[in-house]
């Protein structure tokens, strides 16, 4: 089936067995969305349906049946723990409003003991799945982690999953959670998942929306620890220095966090770079692709609106009652 072309669909929603990880039963649901996102718990989804049980938390599967020209697919869109603390009543009509958690649900909800610690030298990835191991959710971790090359400390109220994200932001890996639930720790992507663009992949609507702010950026980072202080300065030729904007933009920082070996002076250098990362970014709503989930990598191609090159997903939205609407936010990664 070609995703990029139009078709119809149609969503329910499933009850799922935590041992098995299979579908035990079906219930209708009369409208909703899923949100996705590259931090947190990732992702939620907000369901509307009748006759659902408020006195249970019960682990769920959304599900989407597409059809085109006779071709038809059965595509898991979310899996996660559901419960259900509103109802709407009118008159003898009543309809149950669903929350649904992501399957990284449970890891936030456990504290690691005091003193648990990520010993450096330990594979980062395998520690994460380790952390994740309180849910049921399957996992799937890629060959070749990197070591961690320093020891991480639990600090007071750290949870398994804010512990396991510390350690994923130390290699430069993530999770990517599949629509059945499997949670993949695997690198930053690096490959693109799809490409939109106005001849064979069109499926964007007309209407987009792009953000540059750079206004605020500064060419002057004060960095301040321990009494003492370091300044950069910008005075290259770049768009945002001194020179360019006739004018001095400062940024202060008192909480700082060196590197190991790395000078206050350094890190005013190094922050200053980084404080002027300014993104370029584009908001839309296209058809759904099941290929493309929040921290992918897509193209996009329409010279008309100059808007060309590869974003990485920030922020997705899935509407299940409009046929599976993506309404999508892709920060720049690169141009072609």
């Amino acid at each position: 089936m070609d995703w990029h072309k139009g078709f119809t669909a149609a969503c329910y929603m499933s009850f799922v067995d935590s041992t098995t990880w299979r579908d035990t039963g079906r219930l209708d649901i009369t409208e909703g969305s899923i949100n996705r996102q590259g931090t947190g718990l990732m992702e939620s989804a907000q369901i509307g349906c009748v006759d659902y049980d408020q006195s249970a938390e019960r682990w769920i599967r959304i599900w989407m049946d597409a059809r085109q020209e006779g071709a038809t697919e059965h595509v898991a869109l979310f899996t996660g723990l559901a419960v259900s603390p509103d109802r709407n009543i009118e008159g003898r009509l009543y309809k149950n409003e669903v929350t649904c958690y992501s399957v990284l649900k449970p890891a936030k909800d456990v504290l690691l003991p005091r003193g648990w610690y990520a010993p450096a030298g330990a594979k980062g990835a395998d520690l994460v799945a380790k952390l994740l191991a309180v849910t049921p959710a399957p996992k799937a971790v890629e060959d070749g982690s990197p070591v961690l090359s320093s020891t991480y400390i639990a600090e007071d109220g750290e949870s398994n999953l804010s512990m396991a994200l510390k350690i994923l932001e130390a290699i430069n890996w993530r999770i990517r959670i599949e629509g059945d639930g499997t949670i993949g720790i695997r690198p930053q992507a690096d490959a693109v998942s799809a490409t939109f663009d106005n001849l064979e992949h069109d499926c964007i609507e007309p209407k987009l929306k792009t953000s540059y702010d750079w206004f605020s950026a500064p060419n002057v980072f004060r960095a301040v620890k321990d009494g003492l202080s370091a300044v950069a300065v910008d005075e290259s030729d770049g768009i945002f220095s001194i020179g360019s904007r006739s004018r001095e933009i400062w940024k202060e920082e008192t909480s700082c966090k060196l590197n190991t070996n790395e000078s206050l002076e350094a890190y005013a250098k190094r922050r200053l770079r980084e404080s002027q990362n300014v993104s370029y970014s584009v908001s839309y709503d296209r058809r759904f692709d099941p290929d493309v989930l929040a921290t992918d990598l897509i193209r996009i191609s329409y010279p008309e609106q100059s808007i060309s090159g590869i974003f990485k997903i920030k922020t997705q939205s899935i509407d299940l009652s409009r046929g599976g609407r993506v309404s999508e936010l892709g920060e720049m990664y690169g141009d072609f």
